[in-house]
């Protein structure tokens, strides 16, 4: 699976500002809404379904990274959204250090499959260095989006 078939491209933010897991999670998910991926009745509901996902484990993951995600009924396919934050975000994470980039993702509860996919796809580019760096840098959506058909067309690993 590539970034391609699950990331909105009208949801990608750079330079958020916020504070903490809760607020990035609300505003990855108002992303969502305004790209038309979700609709108001749905962003509160999968906000609470990631947030209580993080009760389970924190989804930083470390290295400056989350993939906050959820399995929600609501969806009928795999949605995601990246957000970066040049001054990091506390997340919990489990090296204790700051988040700066997030990869959101909402997918329906009858297609574990695309769920695994995408999460693996995600992991296996985060192991690479240079993804990393140039994707924490990218101060424009656009900058995000060309990083990531570069990583889909193996340019990085």
């Amino acid at each position: 699976m590539k970034f391609i078939d699950f990331v909105s491209r009208e949801a990608i933010r750079t330079c958020v500002e916020v504070d903490d897991k809760e607020q990035v999670i609300q505003a990855m998910a108002t992303a969502l809404l305004e790209s038309g991926k979700i609709t108001e009745d749905q962003r509160e509901s999968i906000v609470e379904a990631i947030l209580k996902r993080e009760e389970l484990g924190s989804t930083g993951i470390g290295r400056g990274v989350a993939v906050p995600h959820t399995k929600h009924p609501s969806v009928t396919e795999l949605v995601g959204t990246v957000a970066v934050s040049e001054q990091g975000i506390d997340f919990d994470s489990l090296d204790g250090e700051k988040v700066h980039l997030l990869f959101m993702l909402v997918s329906p509860p009858d297609r574990p499959g695309d769920h695994l996919r995408a999460l693996e796809n995600i992991s296996r580019q985060l192991r690479d260095e240079t993804f990393c760096r140039f994707l924490k840098q990218s101060q424009a959506p656009a900058d995000v989006w060309q990083l990531l058909e570069e990583a889909d067309n193996n340019e990085f690993v």
